[in-house]
Parts: structure tokens; C-alpha cells; sequence
């Protein structure tokens, strides 16, 4: 069985109920949280886990019971019974793009270097992947960054091939700076790169999403992707460029997690040794499917349909 961790934050998602300006739904998300539940929806054959501190408050141990319902597995979720899950409170617009208000100072995410342990490395070094976001890394406080990227360079070192989404956040960071050297050490690290090109334009000073490739291509990333927005996805595979079209979707809802859904999609495709031209449109198809949904992570088996009918 193919496996692969995720390694992020988790936090309480609430949102307005369709129609009301009072009541609240409550749900489960976080970027590469939201990755691993669609992977781990349309590839049951994939073992997916997830790499956490959940903290000691009602919500975090509902959520560890959430991720235990989408089949992820728990082996490295920890707690942290001096902290509590983040929240976050999603608002979106008529177009469907969205604003948040987050409360994550005491998040038990933020802890993680504090229980990845030898133990936890050596068999983490057993998974065929391993994926992490600039979120993931941003909420780690600085003086233990350092010892996250050796622990990446180790599972590296160990045959793991490392994805990365450069999921830039400036509020999470003191300055664009630091975020930037934050990336670039990611970059070269990584074996993948899953790019939003909002993202890495607004963070280097970019113009397009082929200079987005090019700065990827600098660091020596041998499977990059580039999701252009509704334009296009370009691609580099071991120094072969491609650019794919992508169909536009016209009932956009929410545009929530639609580049966490085409990221998992992406790898499960990937595992599964589905050509890269293939998996794009898998993942493009995803990603089309949860922006016309309210919410990061949409109900069971719309994703999941939309991809048998593609296949």
C-alpha cells in the first residue's frame, strides 16, 4: 500500500448558515488537512496521515474523532493538554471569494516540533510521501524551524519524496522576508511543488505563472505545477514543460479549499502512476467540483462522483 503524511494544522471552520446573519455551521479544515481528506476519499487504496497537535478542549477531541471517520491515519496526532484547536471564521463574497477572521494564538498545532521524536521519524521515513504547506511552517515558531527542515532533509534523505504548497499567508509571518527564506529552503528541498500562483507572485515579486515555474525550476524541483487559476496549469516532469487548459466553471459558490482538493487529488493520482497530464485533469476536475459547494470540505461523494464520471 502506497503512503503518504500530511503534516499542518487542523482548525474549527465556522461559517454562516445559507440565509441566516446569526446562526454558525460548524465544520473541520485547514489547507493540507483538507488535501488529505479528498486524497483519502477518492483513493481508499492510499494510506493517508495526518502529522498534528490537537489540543485538550471538546472541539480538538471531536476532531481527532473527524479525522478518524475520513480514514486518516492517527499515529501522529498528538496532544498537548496546555492548548486547544484554532478557530477560524470563513465569510464569502457574492462571487464566491472569501475573508477570514482566525483565533489560532494558542493552536496545539503550533507544538508539533516538540513530539517528532526519532521513533516518529524512522517511521515516517516508510511513507512513499510526505507533504507540507508555508502554512505548515509559519505556525512553527522560528527558533524551531531549523529543526523542522532537518527533519525533512532526513525523511529526504531516506528516500521520502517531499511535496510542498508555498500557501503564503503574510499575516502568519513578521515579514515577507523571512517568509521568502522560509520558501526558498522548502524549495530546494522539496521533490514536488504544488504552486498557487497568487501566492508565489505576491511573495517574490513575479510577474506570471512562467516565472513562477522558472524560480521553481531555479531550485532544482524535478515535479513542479503551477495552478494558474481558471486560465491554465503548467507543468515540469524531469525537465518536460506542459501546459494544460482547464474548463471553467461558471456556478462558483465558494472558492474554499480548491486548491487543497486539486492537491490531493493531484498526489493520490500521482501514487497511482497516472500519467501527469491525466492527473492534472483529475485534479482540475476536483477542484471544479468543491468551488461550486459552501464550506472547505464539501459532503461525501459529490468529489468522488464527479471523478468516476471523468474517468
Amino acid at each position: 500500500m502506497k503512503k503518504l503524511s500530511f503534516m499542518g494544522e487542523c482548525m474549527v471552520e465556522l461559517r454562516s448558515n445559507e440565509g441566516s446573519d446569526t446562526s454558525l455551521h460548524q465544520s473541520f479544515a485547514g489547507d493540507v488537512y483538507n488535501s488529505a481528506v479528498y486524497l483519502k476519499r477518492c483513493f481508499s487504496d492510499i494510506q493517508v496521515g495526518f502529522v498534528t497537535v490537537v489540543g485538550n478542549d471538546t472541539f480538538s477531541s471531536r476532531m481527532k474523532d473527524n479525522f478518524e471517520v475520513e480514514g486518516l491515519d492517527t499515529s501522529f496526532v498528538f496532544s498537548n493538554e496546555n492548548r486547544s484547536a484554532g478557530l477560524y471564521l470563513i465569510d464569502t463574497d457574492a462571487s464566491g471569494e472569501r475573508s477570514f477572521t482566525y483565533w489560532r494564538s494558542q493552536s496545539a498545532a503550533k507544538t508539533i516540533m516538540s513530539f517528532l521524536k526519532p521513533e516518529a521519524l524512522s517511521t515516517l521515513s516508510e511513507n512513499d510521501m510526505f507533504m507540507f504547506s508555508g502554512i505548515s511552517i509559519a505556525i512553527i515558531p522560528r527558533d524551531e524551524r531549523p529543526s523542522f527542515f532537518r527533519f525533512i532533509e532526513a525523511l529526504k534523505e531516506s528516500g521520502v519524496k517531499i511535496v510542498f504548497d508555498p500557501n503564503y499567508r503574510a499575516r502568519l509571518w513578521e515579514t515577507p522576508d523571512e517568509a521568502s527564506k522560509n520558501f526558498k529552503q522548502a524549495l530546494s528541498l522539496c521533490d514536488v511543488a504544488l504552486v498557487g500562483v497568487e501566492d508565489i507572485i505576491e511573495l517574490f515579486d513575479i510577474e506570471s505563472a512562467n516565472d513562477a515555474l522558472a524560480l521553481c525550476e531555479s531550485f532544482g524541483v524535478s515535479e513542479i505545477v503551477i495552478k494558474n487559476g481558471p486560465l491554465s496549469v503548467l507543468t515540469v516532469l524531469d525537465g518536460e514543460r506542459l501546459e494544460h487548459a482547464i474548463v471553467p466553471v461558471a456556478n462558483v459558490v465558494d472558492t474554499t479549499s480548491a486548491g487543497d482538493a486539486f492537491n490531493g487529488v493531484y498526489l493520490g493520482s500521482r501514487l497511482n502512476d497516472v500519467p501527469i497530464s491525466r492527473s492534472v485533469e483529475f485534479a482540475a476536475k476536483a477542484a471544479g467540483t468543491v468551488i461550486q459547494h459552501r464550506g472547505a470540505i464539501i459532503p461525501r461523494g459529490i468529489v468522488e462522483t464527479a471523478l468516476a464520471e471523468q474517468r
